[in-house]
């Protein structure tokens, strides 16, 4: 046998055009969406809420002639709050790890996209914690969550009602509000028992044409649901703590959440929620990792920093549906 053979002559090393790595897609994170943002100046504020009865009620009448007007008004409270907490983490990069680093290391950016990931899995959980769970809203035909098995068929099962399901909850909550709902938030295992749904597949039947037949993506199944969209929380979380067995899931439970989605925060606007962000300490909510030095440790230290506040703003505009897959 000849020698030195070609394991002898050759030592591996990494590769410098490939790495795994785990950062999730953007598109994953629904956080950012569903809501309208509110840019803030001040970490704590008061808005005015009016009177949704005082708007809704009928009360013009006849006027008989050389009689004053009648005439009434409407109540106003201004004790609603908004409260943003200010969130951080950071990594320390040291001297000696960059100067002793191979590529496909790159120990500053690579800190700077783990910090990134960090701040929208935050307000993932966070967003998921204040608007996607039981005991929040108040505007399905029962005032209160609808169950599965009780309330309504699961849409995994091919018998239950989805689109009957979706127009009686759109309309209680249009009756109550004069707000027609116009956004679904749903997880992946709801998303995938609505899209295989024999009554959106047969609704797809009608729409495309035989060259290009419909199929079931977002768009297409809002507009079957009469809706502006679906919102498909797709984000996991690992739940476990560092140096145990890691337990990943969506963070968003198999529920599906339909509410009233104002376009844009404005003047006399309702919406089932909003986005609260401490501008000055938020930067807009753009990921901005800021890089301080400190030469006790040798070391760069990368920090990111947002400040804001998920929040129920109209509960009677959203319908909860818990356990739809």
């Amino acid at each position: 046998m000849p020698l030195p053979t070609g394991t002898d002559m050759h030592v591996n090393s990494l590769l410098t055009n490939l790495s795994v790595g785990w950062m999730t897609d953007p598109s994953l994170f629904i956080a950012a969406d569903a809501f309208p943002v509110v840019q803030v100046q001040k970490q704590t504020g008061l808005y005015a809420e009016f009177d949704r009865g005082d708007f809704l009620r009928d009360e013009a009448q006849v006027r008989a002639p050389a009689t004053k007007a009648a005439g009434g008004g409407y109540k106003v409270t201004t004790t609603s709050r908004y409260d943003c907490e200010v969130y951080s983490w950071g990594k320390y990069v040291a001297d000696q790890d960059r100067d002793n680093s191979d590529d496909p290391f790159k120990p500053d950016q690579d800190a700077g996209m783990y910090l990134v990931q960090k701040r929208r899995q935050k307000e993932e959980v966070a967003w998921t914690t204040a608007f996607f769970g039981t005991g929040i809203w108040t505007g399905s035909t029962t005032t209160t969550d609808l169950v599965a098995g009780t309330d309504f068929t699961a849409w995994t099962d091919p018998a239950s009602d989805l689109i009957g399901d979706v127009d009686l909850q759109s309309t209680e909550i249009e009756s109550n509000t004069g707000q027609t709902p116009n956004t679904l938030v749903v997880n992946r295992r709801g998303w995938n028992a609505i899209k295989r749904h024999p009554d959106i597949i047969e609704r797809l039947k009608g729409m495309g044409s035989p060259e290009r037949p419909a199929i079931a993506n977002q768009a297409n199944v809002a507009a079957i649901l009469e809706l502006d969209r679906v919102l498909i929380a797709r984000a996991p979380r690992n739940t476990a703590a560092e140096g145990a067995t890691d337990a990943t899931d969506y963070i968003a439970g198999n529920h599906a959440l339909l509410c009233y989605s104002a376009p844009s925060p404005s003047l006399n606007t309702p919406s089932a929620g909003y986005t609260f962000r401490w501008t000055p300490q938020d930067g807009e909510g753009g990921a901005v990792v800021e890089t301080y030095r400190d030469d006790r440790r040798k070391a760069d230290w990368h920090e990111i920093n947002f400040a804001f506040q998920h929040k129920v703003v109209s509960a009677i505009c959203g319908a909860f549906f818990q356990n739809v897959a």
